[in-house]
C-alpha cells in the first residue's frame, strides 16, 4: 500500500467517524428526520449532477433500480434516520461504536447466510468484536443509557448491513456515482420536511452534507479503485476509536475504562475479519501479474 492510499484511507476514516459528532449538533437544533431529508436532497442532487457530467447514465437496469431503492431505504431512511433520532438521547461516541460493527455483521451475514468462506482468524475476529460490544453495552446499560435510543442504533446498524450487501447489486452494472446520488434521493423522498434553521445548524449541516456525505464517499470509491475492496475495508477498524475520540474532543463526552477496552477489542476484531479475507501473497502476485498482462494486451489491441 503506497503513501497516497494510506493517507486517503486515513482521511476517509476520519471523515466517516466525524459524522456522528456533527450529527449531534444537528439534532440539537432541528428535527432529525427533516435535517436528513435536506441533506439527502442536496447530496443526491450534487452526486447525480457530477455523475451526468462524467457521462454516467441514470437508465439503470431493473435489478440496479431495485438494489438502489433497497440501499437508499436501508442506509439513508433507516440507518441514518434511526441514528439521528437516537442521538437525541445517547452519546455520539456510543452511536459510532455500534455503527462501526457493520464490517463484523457483514462478514457474519456472508458466512451464515451467503455461504462465504471465513477463515479461523475471521471467526476469532467475529468473537472478539462480539465480546467488545457486549462489554461496552453492559457498562452503558448499567450506567442508565436510554434503551430506546440504544435499540434505534442497533436496528440502524442492521439496516446498514442489509444496505452494504445490496450495494453489490446496485453497482454491478457500473454508474456507481449515479447510484450513490439516486439512493440519496430515495432517502430524501422518504423523510418528512419541517425545519427552523440557525447558524450552528447551518454549519453542522453543511459539514455533514459535504464532508461525510460526499467527500468521504468519493474518498472511499477512490480508495477501493486504487487498492481493492479488501485492503480498503481494513481502514474501518479505525472507526470505533476515531468516533469516540472525536466525540470526546469536540463534545466533551466522557469515556470509561471499559469503553476504551471494548473499543480496542472491536478494532482488533474488525482488523482480524478483514485481514482473514485478504488473499495469500502468492495469489495476490499472480492476480497483479495477470491484470498487468491483460492491460498490456488491451493496450496492444487498441
Amino acid at each position: 500500500m503506497d503513501l497516497r492510499a494510506l493517507l486517503l484511507g486515513l482521511a476517509f476514516a476520519v471523515m466517516w467517524s466525524s459524522a456522528f459528532t456533527s450529527a449531534k449538533f444537528i439534532v440539537a437544533d432541528a428535527p432529525p428526520l427533516t435535517a436528513l431529508a435536506f441533506r439527502f436532497l442536496i447530496s443526491g442532487a450534487i452526486g447525480v449532477a457530477i455523475a451526468r457530467a462524467m457521462g454516467q447514465s441514470w437508465h439503470l437496469s431493473r435489478a440496479q433500480w431495485r438494489a438502489t431503492f433497497v440501499f437508499g431505504l436501508c442506509q439513508n431512511a433507516l440507518y441514518l434516520g434511526l441514528n439521528f433520532v437516537a442521538m437525541r438521547t445517547i452519546d455520539a461516541g456510543l452511536a459510532s461504536i455500534i455503527a462501526s460493527t457493520m464490517p463484523l455483521l457483514v462478514a457474519l451475514a456472508g458466512w451464515l447466510a451467503l455461504g462465504e468462506r471465513l477463515r479461523p482468524l475471521g471467526i476469532a475476529g467475529l468473537l472478539a468484536g462480539l465480546t467488545g460490544v457486549t462489554l461496552i453495552m453492559g457498562t452503558r446499560i448499567s450506567g442508565g443509557v436510554d434503551m430506546i435510543g440504544l435499540s434505534y442504533c442497533i436496528a440502524g446498524v442492521l439496516a446498514l448491513t442489509v444496505a452494504t450487501l445490496s450495494l453489490r447489486g446496485a453497482s454491478s452494472g457500473g454508474n456507481v456515482l449515479m447510484v450513490v446520488g439516486l439512493q440519496m434521493l430515495v432517502g430524501a423522498a422518504l423523510e418528512p420536511w419541517d425545519v427552523d434553521w440557525s447558524a450552528s445548524l447551518l454549519i453542522a449541516f453543511a459539514y455533514t452534507t459535504l464532508v461525510p456525505g460526499l467527500l468521504a464517499t468519493f474518498a472511499w470509491f477512490t480508495l477501493v479503485r486504487r487498492i481493492g475492496p479488501v485492503r480498503a475495508a481494513t481502514f474501518h477498524f479505525l472507526n470505533p476509536f476515531l468516533g469516540v475520540a472525536i466525540a470526546a474532543l469536540i463534545l466533551g463526552e466522557a469515556l470509561g475504562l471499559f469503553d476504551l477496552i471494548g473499543v480496542a477489542i472491536i478494532m482488533a476484531g474488525i482488523f482480524a475479519v478483514q485481514f482473514s479475507k485478504a488473499p495469500p501473497p502468492e495469489s495476490s502476485a499472480v492476480c497483479d501479474e495477470t491484470s498487468l498482462v491483460n492491460r498490456e494486451k488491451a493496450d496492444t489491441v487498441s
